[in-house]
């Protein structure tokens, strides 16, 4: 089992930045392939941004390429998205997710076990 808490989000102007955070806790937290997705209202919840377990490789939504980074720290049992150059289509809602270990770094939701709560993002024009 992984419990998994995001936080960091909230109302920024186009071209700002921001830091979320995902900690995680439980039995397999600290080996687990990790994934950032969003869900804007009205419509699916996307992938953003995967990590491999080993945080070799990472893997990121083209929408996002460039602007966002992904990233782990074992000490804290942390994974972070830093999102720069923010625009008004980022506004969603961003989830963490967990699944178990393996080098391919999936887009769909399904592949993931454990899921955050949710930190809402609010870009304005």
């Amino acid at each position: 089992q992984v419990q998994l808490v995001e936080s960091g989000g909230g109302s920024v102007q186009a071209g700002d930045s921001l830091r979320l955070s995902c900690a995680a806790s439980g039995r397999t937290s600290s080996s687990s392939g990790m994934g950032w997705f969003r869900q804007a209202p009205g419509k699916e919840r996307e992938f953003v941004a995967g990590l491999s377990w080993n945080n070799a490789y990472t893997y990121y939504a083209d929408s996002v390429k460039g602007r966002f980074t992904i990233s782990r720290d074992n000490a804290k049992n942390t994974v972070y998205l830093q999102m720069n150059s923010l625009r008004p289509e980022d506004t969603a809602a961003y989830y963490c997710a967990a699944r178990p270990p393996d080098t391919v770094i999936p887009v769909r939701p399904s592949a993931y076990t454990y899921w955050g709560q949710g930190t809402q993002v609010t870009v304005s024009s």
